[in-house]
């Protein structure tokens, strides 16, 4: 089945194939229904194209595609698939600026940070196509030395991974690198509003040599029955999923019926700490990189600022006078800094969080009110100070340019506001004091803490929260693993 495909697309379909049906069992192929989703521009509201739209029969279909493949793929040699991987990572970066383009057309991030997604996702295939080969076992003696222990790691089986739409090449690459290297066969299920991406990259994986089945994509407006049908199925054995702290509960307790194995990485309310003693300049550049990559729509993104009195004021000055000079505009245009927000869902809930703080009694000294004229999804870089304790906006997760900032005096007051969440995936902090800087970090509870860093973000890292942040880790070995179950041998020689 095919479909009409905006004119904005062309500079990317004459580079890459975008598939826009159902891949299930090495075959594209619409949904049962017939239905299609519409993919727009959150810059124009305009309409990309259409995918097609799966409901339940689909969802099993690809189950049975991926169980098909599964004793086919886990006999495949490392080295066969860790090529299979690497090709894929050479074709990612051929064809970049298409994938580049793409990504700022149906997410309407800023070109830059296209490119800059489009880099890190190929390089989760190149880790895992090199880290698959390197996994190795254990063989010890048992202290009675009545038998040997042999450990070694078998794929858990097939594997269920759903994506969100603010990343839409890396959070699937992330999930489908490992789960190939490790020898499970999968069904990606990509975030309706940027599906396009998602299935370029699956076409991709298929002109590197990836056999029929071993990966199965399938987009639906129909999330709840679809993906039950998928974790109800005795022959999944794993979920991964990145999203919401709230869909990830839900998934959890489905999951938890089959007893499936879980990866889960859930929101975020990441603190940013600037102590007196930090360089300010330093400090503020790092405030960018945390806040605004990607416009702020990142679970990783700056939340909450806190800074010590002594550089409170030099701080917001020099974080007012970058935000101010961010332009904004259409993701696909070169000059664009910052891009829309993905929807108008989207940017009503920024608006409300902002207004709820300023009615509580926090100043705006940059931005604060939404475009009253003009399409798209925008919503200005904002700043604000006297941010109250009570403030939604210190509770949950912004995802937009909003930079609330809360002035403190002593350390432990700090450390009291920084762990005051139900959230724990990562937070900045900025020392001149190394050892200062390694003791708070170590009282902060997150998974991730940047020192000195406004990113964290590596495929040779483990990428995973504390808390309702998550469980399980994604990147590093620690990533392969979660793929992979423990078995253990006992035998005697």
């Amino acid at each position: 089945m095919t479909t009409t495909l905006h004119e904005s697309l062309r500079p990317v379909l004459d580079g890459l194939d975008v598939p826009t049906d159902l891949l299930v069992a090495g075959t594209w192929r619409g949904g049962s229904d017939g239905g299609r989703i519409d993919v727009r521009d959150p810059a124009s509201g305009a309409v990309l194209a259409s995918v097609a739209d799966a409901d339940v029969d689909d969802g099993a279909a690809a189950v049975d595609a991926a169980a098909t493949a599964a004793a086919g793929w886990a006999a495949t040699a490392p080295r066969a698939r860790a090529e299979l991987l690497l090709r894929a990572f050479t074709l990612m970066h051929e064809r970049s600026e298409e994938l580049a383009l793409l990504i700022s057309l149906e997410n309407g991030k800023s070109l830059p940070d296209a490119r800059s997604e489009v880099a890190y996702a190929a390089e989760f295939f190149r880790w895992y196509g090199e880290e698959g080969v390197r996994l190795r076992g254990q063989v010890g003696r048992s202290p009675n030395g009545a038998n040997r222990l042999v450990v070694t790691h078998q794929p858990v089986g097939v594997s269920v991974l759903i994506t969100p739409w603010n990343f839409p090449a890396a959070m699937a690459t992330r999930k489908i690198a490992p789960a190939l290297a490790a020898g499970c066969t999968a069904i990606l299920k990509p975030a309706t509003e940027t599906p396009l991406t998602a299935l370029a990259v699956a076409a991709l994986l298929q002109e590197a040599g990836l056999p029929p089945g071993v990966l199965n994509v399938v987009t639906t407006t129909k999330p709840g029955p679809v993906v039950e049908t998928m974790l109800t199925d005795p022959r999944t054995r794993m979920l991964s999923f990145t999203g919401s702290t709230e869909i990830g509960r839900r998934l959890l307790r489905t999951a938890a019926d089959q007893v499936l194995k879980c990866g889960m990485e859930l929101g975020g309310n990441a603190p940013f700490v600037v102590l007196a003693d930090a360089d300010v300049d330093a400090a503020v550049e790092g405030a960018m990189v945390a806040k605004m990559r990607n416009g702020g729509q990142a679970c990783t993104a700056a939340n909450r600022f806190f800074v010590q009195a002594a550089v409170h004021d030099s701080f917001v000055e020099g974080l007012v006078a970058q935000m101010a000079a961010v332009r904004v505009g259409p993701g696909s245009d070169e000059s664009t800094q910052c891009g829309p927000l993905i929807n108008e869902d989207a940017v009503r809930k920024v608006d409300e969080l902002v207004r709820d703080a300023l009615d509580r009694g926090a100043r705006a000294v940059l931005g604060g009110e939404r475009p009253r004229e003009g399409a798209g999804c925008f919503y200005p870089p904002t700043v604000l100070v006297d941010v109250p304790p009570e403030a939604r906006v210190l509770h949950e997760e912004i995802f937009g340019p909003v930079a609330p900032v809360v002035r403190f005096e002593r350390e432990e007051e700090m450390l009291t506001m920084v762990n005051d969440t139900e959230y724990g995936l990562v937070s900045y902090l900025y020392t001149s004091d190394l050892g200062r800087g390694l003791r708070l970090a170590e009282g902060i509870d997150s998974g991730m803490v940047g020192l000195n860093r406004g990113l964290v973000s590596d495929p040779a890292a483990p990428f995973g929260g504390t808390k309702q942040s998550g469980l399980g880790r994604e990147g590093s070995t620690e990533g392969l693993l979660e793929f992979m179950e423990t078995q253990y041998i006992a035998t005697s020689w």
